[in-house]
């Protein structure tokens, strides 16, 4: 069973895996998510210049992310504390009311970063829900995923991913 799940050990119970025999690398990993706006609230954001009662939307949610990024150890059970070294986010807001969230996160580390660059992404498109749902309920959040991630055994780029 341990071969399949590598959380779970031969006697079945979960475990933090062990990587003190992996060699340190550069790890890097992209996630994305959107936040999909009704299109009456995304015209009030712009109108607004992306400033809600609560504050600066987009600047916002990228502290809440960078937290979160550098938290993701204390959320996940099983993931290592890692050594952030790089995180940048990008927040988007399409015509069609489509925001889309990207988080880029880098260490020099025995795991990869893809949790946290997810944890990242979430936790943004999170805190725009929250700032902007004094506008209407309507608001979605899609898509979460991983497109790129490098170093490791092995290296994943999502066909769409931009570079």
């Amino acid at each position: 069973m341990s071969r399949e799940l590598a959380h779970v050990g031969e006697d079945g119970r979960p475990r933090m895996v062990d990587v003190s025999a992996k060699p340190v690398t550069h790890r890097r990993a992209r996630a994305r998510c959107e936040v999909v706006l009704p299109q009456d609230i995304a015209t009030r954001l712009r109108e607004a210049g992306f400033r809600m009662r609560k504050g600066p939307v987009i600047d916002t949610a990228i502290i809440a992310a960078t937290q979160a990024v550098k938290r993701t150890h204390e959320l996940i059970p099983f993931c290592h504390p890692l050594p952030i070294e790089h995180c940048e986010l990008s927040l988007v807001l399409r015509d069609d009311g489509i925001m889309t969230i990207e988080c880029e996160v880098a260490a020099h580390s025995r795991t990869g970063v893809e949790m946290e660059a997810l944890t990242g992404a979430t936790v943004a498109a999170l805190t725009v829900y929250d700032m902007c749902k004094s506008l209407g309920h309507g608001i979605r959040i899609r898509e979460v995923r991983v497109v790129s991630k490098q170093g490791g055994r092995h290296d994943f780029v999502e066909e769409d991913a931009c570079p």
